[in-house]
């Protein structure tokens, strides 16, 4: 069985940071991550508030500098598998990637979050036939044609604006009267003629079989029904965690991200948690990366206490 000082679960902002600052301090470590690394960024169109970039820069390229700079440390082992477990035991816990069981003084999973589905009559049934959870990977589909957006979050408005230049018309749809978005993002959505707004409304059904066709509304303050004619649905209602494979005394929030201390400790010593799926407020690249440098530099102290 091949043994490391350190196992990073997740090769996302927080994950590759992380496996940086532990490949400096010149511990043995793997960094597992199941697709190409990036994570979440390479999901996301622009990135505006990411220091060092006063211009802006786009997901995939920060995700390659990200990548690039780890390339920097080959002695880090890079398993492209997913985990299906972990079994703790102190001083030496098991992690199961794909069919092969390795093991590590200490783990730190950074595995992120994924979009979640909204619940809404057909979403599922219509997935990949017109509903979509990524803009940047689907807008293209729908070119000129007319989609709507759920969400009132900086992602929904956010991709909404990516959105704008590439189809006919957006129609952006929240629950609420006021958007949860940063000021900056409503108000270039407000001026945008391809956005249409639509406040204090409810997706009740997505129309079609083999394919998008519309979507049934209602306002949440007159009950007036309405019908929007699109060929494309992209949902941002939110996020929860990924990954199935926690330990089940693992100590978790009410929506099952992982509840840590200030230092990343999880209920159970020797394994930490860094990034977006732990449980906290602000989810960013920004954050991600302190996280990432933050658990690392917990472990290192946590490995020097049992003897390196």
């Amino acid at each position: 069985m091949k043994s490391f000082d350190a196992v990073v679960i997740g090769g996302g902002p927080s994950g590759m940071t992380a496996a940086l600052y532990l490949a400096r301090s010149e511990l043995t470590v793997a960094l597992v991550e199941k697709l190409s690394p990036g994570g979440q960024v390479l999901m996301t169109h622009f990135i505006e508030n990411y220091p060092g970039f006063p211009e802006g820069i786009e997901g995939w390229k920060l995700a390659d500098i990200f990548a690039k700079h780890l390339e920097a440390y080959p002695a880090i082992a890079r398993l492209g598998d997913e985990v299906r477990a972990i079994e703790p035991k102190e001083g030496a816990h098991r992690i199961r990637v794909g069919d092969e069981w390795i093991e590590a003084r200490a783990v730190i999973i950074a595995t992120g979050a994924r979009y979640k589905q909204a619940g809404i009559p057909g979403e599922r049934e219509l997935l990949g036939k017109g509903v979509s959870y990524c803009a940047l990977c689907d807008g293209n589909f729908f070119r000129g044609q007319d989609v709507a957006v759920i969400g009132g979050g900086n992602s929904a408005l956010e991709e909404s604006l990516y959105l704008s230049r590439i189809v006919g018309k957006v129609h952006l749809i929240h629950r609420r009267d006021d958007f949860r978005a940063t000021r900056c993002y409503q108000e270039r959505c407000e001026i945008n003629p391809a956005i249409h707004l639509l406040r204090s409304t409810v997706v009740e059904e997505i129309l079609g079989v083999d394919k998008v066709e519309g979507v049934l509304t209602r306002n949440l303050k007159t009950g007036e029904a309405g019908r929007l004619d699109v060929q494309g649905v992209f949902v941002f209602v939110g996020y929860e965690p990924q990954g199935g494979f926690f330990p089940t005394d693992m100590e978790l929030d009410d929506m099952g991200f992982i509840i840590t201390d200030q230092n990343y400790r999880t209920s159970i010593p020797g394994i930490y948690a860094a990034g977006d799926v732990r449980s906290k407020n602000v989810r960013q690249v920004a954050t991600a990366v302190g996280d990432g440098a933050g658990a690392a530099s917990t472990v290192i102290t946590y490995l020097e206490t049992l003897g390196h």
